[in-house]
Formats: structure tokens, C-alpha cells, sequence
């Protein structure tokens, strides 16, 4: 006997994609993460393509991921997608010991991130008005 299937946590107009143990600090994340809050898919995917941050591009794919379980899990509208939430949590914490002088030694931390990313179609209304603003 198996458990009851468990009642899906998001609306029915959103998709979300979860990425563990990303090799970066949750600070850095988070000023990627900041780039693509509340943009259409479409232009965030823009942004993360020509960002210089070396994360982008996981990010990037992350967000393809999203994008593509809405499409097919869900049967969103692609064209009328908004990144509506872009969380980033703590993981775990490498520590290491680089070794000083006169015997010495410092800690030297590897951090990692966790990212959340929750894209959501907005609504009919919504779509005309988003391409005039610039």
C-alpha cells in the first residue's frame, strides 16, 4: 500500500522547476536571481543569455526547465509566461583548510545554493499591455 497522493502545492497557472547544489554562494544567486524577477520568460531568457555572470547559464537552463513543465506538464500558453517567484536558499557549506604560514592554517568556505523558480501564465488582459512598456 502506497501513500495518498499528495495535493499539488502551485495554482493551476503555474510551473516550477527546483535546481539542488549549485556551486555558488546564495549572495551571488540571488543578483542573478534578481535579474529575471516579474520579466516574461521570453525577455528573462534574453537577459540570461547576455548576462557576464558565470551562473547565468545554469540559471538559463533552469528556467528553459520551467518554462518547458509548463508547456507540457501543465499546457500553459509559452507566450504568455511570467517569472513570478525566483528563490534562492542555503545548501551546504564546504569547509577546508588552507594552510598559512609559521604553521598556520584558515578556513576557506565553499558555499552552495538551492534554486526555486515559479513561472506563472498571467492573464489575457495582461498580455497587450506588457509589450508597449519599455
Amino acid at each position: 500500500m502506497s501513500k495518498p497522493e499528495a495535493p499539488r502545492r502551485l495554482a493551476d497557472n503555474e510551473a516550477q522547476v527546483i535546481v539542488s547544489n549549485l556551486r555558488i554562494s546564495p549572495r551571488k544567486l540571488n543578483l542573478v536571481a534578481a535579474m529575471i524577477r516579474n520579466l516574461p520568460a521570453g525577455r528573462a531568457v534574453a537577459t540570461l543569455t547576455f548576462s557576464k555572470r558565470r551562473i547565468a547559464h545554469q540559471v538559463k537552463k533552469a528556467l528553459e526547465s520551467a518554462i518547458a513543465n509548463a508547456e507540457n506538464n501543465h499546457s500553459l500558453d509559452v507566450d504568455r509566461l511570467v517569472v513570478a517567484r525566483a528563490e534562492v536558499g542555503r545548501s551546504i557549506v564546504m569547509r577546508r583548510f588552507h594552510a598559512r604560514g609559521r604553521g598556520r592554517a584558515s578556513r576557506v568556505e565553499k558555499w552552495f545554493s538551492h534554486l526555486k523558480i515559479v513561472v506563472a501564465e498571467r492573464a489575457q488582459d495582461d498580455a497587450g499591455t506588457e509589450g508597449g512598456a519599455a
